[in-house]
């Protein structure tokens, strides 16, 4: 069974299906994670005794947390801007069937690797933060702020791993269809870094909100 649009664009939206599947998709997590920072909003309002935050979290470690996920951003786009020289020159050959090049298929492992990498050590970083609140007996339920904290983080820490398994999947298992159907390939790899700078979109609101406010 052939899928269609799965290369080329559709006519009606001008995109691929599998671009025009994750922005819809996207579209209910912008849902998702804006009743969060609404409700943060609301509450912090209405709270006369919200905590002073910068008191609670952990600025330094969070600041390196963010450096960690905006350059994994970059190695995303490294990743999948180093299939795009085989696949020009699949065309220009004629031999869009042709197995792939070492060099761009080196790059994209060396990358997508790193990637991996910088989400991982994002999560053991968050970890850190975590047991160190754990240990002073701060819990979701010490108050509204602690609460929001733990959802808000934890739930973004839950959609980075889930970019992490897709991409694991794209450096691994899922990179047999390069040699099949590379210009497939390249389309998933792009879709998964447009989830990943979604990710990544979303920590940059939640640590002013969450750490600096």
């Amino acid at each position: 069974m052939i899928v269609p649009y799965t290369t080329d664009v559709r006519p009606d939206t001008g995109l691929t299906n599998p671009k025009l599947g994750i922005w819809l998709f996207l579209a209910s997590e912008v849902m998702l994670f804006g009743s969060l920072f609404s409700a943060y909003a609301l509450l912090r309002s209405g709270d006369p005794a919200w905590p002073d935050q910068s008191t609670v979290v952990n600025v330094p470690l969070a600041t390196l947390n963010t450096i960690v996920l905006i350059s994994s951003s970059v190695t995303m786009v490294l990743a999948w801007a180093s299939l795009t020289p085989a696949l020009a020159s699949r065309v220009t050959t004629g031999k869009a069937g042709a197995p792939a090049t070492p060099l761009p298929l080196g790059r994209y492992r060396l990358f997508m690797g790193l990637t991996l990498l910088l989400g991982a050590v994002f999560l053991c970083i968050k970890a850190v933060e975590y047991s160190d609140k754990f240990s002073h007996g701060l819990l979701p339920s010490t108050n509204n702020f602690l609460g929001l904290y733990f959802t808000m983080t934890g739930l973004h820490a839950l959609h980075v791993i889930g970019g992490m398994i897709v991409n694991a999947y794209l450096l691994g298992p899922g990179l047999k269809m390069w040699s099949s159907a590379p210009q497939r390939f390249a389309n998933r790899v792009e879709v998964a870094g447009i989830y990943w700078h979604f990710v990544d979109v979303v920590w940059i609101f939640l640590f002013p909100v969450l750490y600096l406010l």
